[in-house]
């Protein structure tokens, strides 16, 4: 059966005892997407994506994954999913490759298959100069690797990962999240959690942010730019150091900065007019700009800001 969404739930919530860990959320996840799901810690996150694979039950509302009732069924979502925790998870005395076999062993993977798939992966996560290796014996990001890789030794149509490239060096994040961009292709749907917003931005089709329990926004990267990002940060550098405080002071609808005298920084929702006023003021009093650059604002500076503003 096709679902246009794997991910649906209506006011699903948790308490425990009087305290409220996911308050009544609403999330509808597209098939074949990345969905990113952010928030600070103790947002929520977490026992979210507990009750989403079914490792926990809500204490309210509805849960429907790849059309299956998550309340009624959850064996049966289990045989369809992937879950990759940000607990570590490894087998100390088995190797690299060994562990990879394992794996697809016990999701039944055909054989010719599973040695098949095996070799992809060590390539694909750079682990084939340590497939003899002990996992006892790795370092924490190549046990990360390890854990990460083995998930997609077996068939799956959706994908949890919480915080998958904590311990990893840049390289292999970029690599990991290149290989995740790879799968989605294919059709597989990602639910992604992270605390590295570029890692967001880089990855995501759409983002969720939770506080305090309840979701504060939904939408896509771009878009959560275009309603939350209308500040913009103006770097001006002058030719000399000047006291240029006072002849700025008047102007409205910004924060300016002043590092050393010679660079000014500017953070404004109405960059452009500021800007103008900016230049016209330093024109008239004989003050050259040598160099000036506009910077749009980041999605952590967003996030940080919608979290904030929700507090």
């Amino acid at each position: 059966m096709y679902v246009l969404y794997t991910i649906e739930v209506n006011s699903l919530s948790k308490s425990y005892g009087n305290f409220t860990a996911v308050d009544g959320i609403d999330l509808k996840v597209e098939r074949g997407k990345i969905f990113g799901f952010l928030g600070p810690n103790g947002a929520g996150k977490t026992t979210t994506m507990k009750m989403l694979t079914t490792l926990i039950p809500p204490s309210g509302g509805k849960m429907s994954i790849l059309g299956i009732d998550g309340i009624k069924s959850p064996l049966e979502i289990r045989k369809k999913i992937g879950v990759v925790l940000q607990q570590p998870s490894y087998e100390p005395t088995l190797s690299v490759e060994k562990s990879l076999e394992k794996y697809g062993m016990m999701w039944n993977v055909e054989k010719k298959i599973r040695k098949d798939r095996a070799e992809e992966l060590l390539t694909a996560f750079d682990l084939v100069d340590i497939r003899k290796k002990k996992n006892d014996d790795l370092s924490i990001g190549q046990r990360r690797r390890v854990q990460v890789a083995r998930e997609f030794m077996h068939d799956m149509e959706l994908l949890f990962l919480d915080e998958p490239t904590v311990g990893l060096d840049p390289s292999a994040r970029r690599g990991l999240l290149d290989y995740i961009k790879g799968k989605v292709k294919d059709g597989l749907t990602i639910f992604f959690t992270t605390h590295i917003l570029e890692e967001a931005e880089y990855l995501c089709d759409d983002i969720a942010i939770i506080n305090k329990g309840k979701i504060i926004a939904v939408d896509t990267p771009a878009d959560l730019k275009n309603k939350f990002g209308r500040e913009k940060t103006i770097k001006i550098h002058i030719s000399e150091q000047k006291n240029v405080e006072s002849l700025l002071s008047g102007i409205q609808d910004c924060t300016i900065e002043y590092d050393s005298g010679v660079v000014i920084t500017v953070r404004s929702s109405q960059s452009e007019q500021v800007l103008q006023d900016i230049l016209k003021i330093l024109a008239s009093n004989d003050i050259p700009v040598e160099d000036l650059s506009v910077v749009p604002t980041s999605l952590e500076e967003i996030f940080l800001s919608v979290v904030k503003n929700s507090a």
